[in-house]
């Protein structure tokens, strides 16, 4: 009988520790970051042409930025199995371990006049990304119908934030960050 009560007498503090017991600790997010890695859309078209897309490497992420000369309009960015360019649909290469399709809701050219207002040196690398800790390139996929499309190959399927950004003067700023890791 004493051996039972002492069995029993063990099993209550073990539970009671488990039951009480603190929950483990979990990790900070890396640089705080709690974007994710799912779609993210806003706003829709206008006739403002893009101008200009650049890039450049942060501590925690790596940055692109589309501008557009003229008001705010609207994006759709989302990881996805390849970019197709606009119109006819042919795939558009990219290196990386995942992909993301950023679609600007306005045209590379001057609605009114069909001129080009962005024209890169090298379609297939619009930004040298060497050096840099996830974008690994960033390509031209088209623009049709008032959209354009851009493929950003990135080294793994990362959390990701989009900003709108005013100015300077009327253009508006279209930001992609790219986390460096989770």
């Amino acid at each position: 009988m004493k051996i039972v009560k002492t069995w029993l007498a063990i099993v209550g503090l073990l539970a009671a520790f488990i039951m009480v017991a603190p929950a483990p600790a979990q990790a900070a997010p890396f640089c705080g970051i709690t974007w994710g890695s799912m779609a993210k859309s806003a706003g829709t078209g206008s006739i403002a042409p893009i101008t200009n897309v650049r890039a450049g490497r942060h501590d925690c992420f790596d940055r692109m930025v589309v501008d557009v000369n003229g008001g705010a309009s609207g994006y759709n960015v989302e990881y996805v199995n390849a970019v197709h360019s606009p119109g006819k649909g042919d795939i558009v290469p990219l290196r990386g371990g995942a992909v993301i399709v950023v679609v600007v809701h306005d045209p590379a050219y001057n609605s009114y006049t069909g001129s080009s207002t962005y024209n890169p040196a090298n379609r297939n690398e619009l930004v040298n990304t060497a050096g840099y800790a996830t974008f690994r390139q960033v390509a031209m996929a088209g623009s049709f119908e008032g959209s354009t499309t851009i493929g950003l190959g990135v080294r793994a399927r990362l959390p990701f934030r989009v900003l709108t950004l005013a100015g300077p003067g009327t253009t508006t700023r279209f930001v992609i960050d790219v986390a460096h890791r989770w």
